[in-house]
């Protein structure tokens, strides 16, 4: 009855706590590809195999069901592989999906038109690939109209966390912000567009303003996947037991995942 949820590295741990606390019956296999991470300046067709290969680890270990939960790999690869490489009785789901119904408010599975919402100036900020594959704008455009989205590609940030290097990051996260301001000075909402950023959501929120309504994904792919499942029970795959994959050094993945959510995790060799 295992899920599965992938992340080029540590970020997507962001979405497997709340996932594990929605949903604390289910087991979740993580991968992350810290050997290959960041994937945010990869290019799309590295990006694509890099994620099929993942995957595909994570069909083999009992996940029928696969959330990317990294926004770079949401926006270059899963299309590609829903239109032509999941295999039959498997399925891969993004990550921008729960952000954009929530930022729109509509409700889950609501395929009526575009309309017009309250939100009109969103910053949004993610890593260069997610920035240059517009894939937030397209899934934007198939649910609202009128909205003016400003992108910032934030170089940098998830190196800096994925080498514990807050003070880094921190310092980035206010450059970013800046830059994105000289372009859009009053966002309405900003969104944080890779699961790696929530964990610098209070320096975000801080830079912004307290005006700004910054919109991260954890908690909302938790509620959108707890959704799924009760529509789809069938998705729950074949494997029983949880488990913290990594294509990276396992003992040094570990400490770093136990330092970012504050418990013990140990992660073992994909």
């Amino acid at each position: 009855m295992a899920v599965g949820i992938f992340d080029s590295g540590l970020g997507g741990l962001t979405v497997l706590d709340a996932v594990a606390k929605r949903l604390p019956d289910v087991p979740l296999v993580y991968l992350g590809d810290s050997a290959h991470a960041p994937y945010g300046v990869r290019t799309p067709d590295d990006i694509y195999d890099l994620t099929t290969k993942a995957t595909q680890r994570l069909f083999d270990a009992g996940c029928d069901l696969v959330i990317l939960a990294c926004n770079t790999a949401s926006a270059a690869a899963l299309r590609r592989m829903q239109e032509g490489w999941v295999p039959e009785g498997k399925r891969v789901l993004g990550v921008f999906v729960p952000l954009i119904e929530a930022l729109t408010e509509r409700q889950w599975g609501d395929n009526s038109p575009p309309r017009e919402v309250d939100v009109k100036h969103v910053a949004l900020f993610a890593t260069p690939a997610t920035v240059s594959s517009r894939a937030f704008q397209r899934e934007l455009a198939f649910r609202a109209i009128g909205v003016d989205v400003e992108a910032q590609a934030c170089g940098g940030v998830v190196d800096a966390i994925e080498e514990g290097d807050m003070i880094l990051a921190e310092a980035l996260v206010s450059s970013h912000v800046e830059a994105l301001k000289r372009k859009m000075p009053q966002p309405d909402a900003a969104v944080l567009g890779c699961t790696h950023y929530p964990l610098m959501a209070a320096q975000f929120q801080a830079a912004l303003g307290p005006d700004v309504k910054v919109f991260s994904q954890a908690e909302l792919v938790a509620e959108s996947l707890a959704d799924y499942l009760e529509r789809r029970p069938a998705m729950v795959g074949p494997g029983t037991e949880s488990a913290f994959l990594t294509t990276g050094n396992p003992a040094q993945v570990s400490a770093r995942a136990t330092q970012f959510l504050r418990r013990k995790i140990t992660f073992d060799a994909a």
